[in-house]
């Protein structure tokens, strides 16, 4: 069976390709709040942190997708 004949199918490869995706972008916000630690600038660290949450907060479709 390939993809174009399940629609419930294409749907969960969509999702998983974004959920991949949200985990990629977490990666490297981790990467780069402790390259700001590092260098010695919390208070960006801490920004890039809130904004992160923030984030989050807005995405939880990512995590509970909602049906029409």
């Amino acid at each position: 069976m390939t993809t174009s004949e399940s629609p419930e199918i294409d749907r969960l490869v969509a999702e998983l390709e974004q959920a991949e995706a949200y985990e990629q972008r977490l990666r490297q916000l981790i990467v780069d709040v402790r390259d700001q630690l590092a260098a010695g600038n919390q208070q960006a660290a801490l920004s890039m942190l809130n904004a992160a949450l923030s984030d989050i907060d807005a995405a939880t479709d990512v995590v509970t997708p909602h049906r029409d």
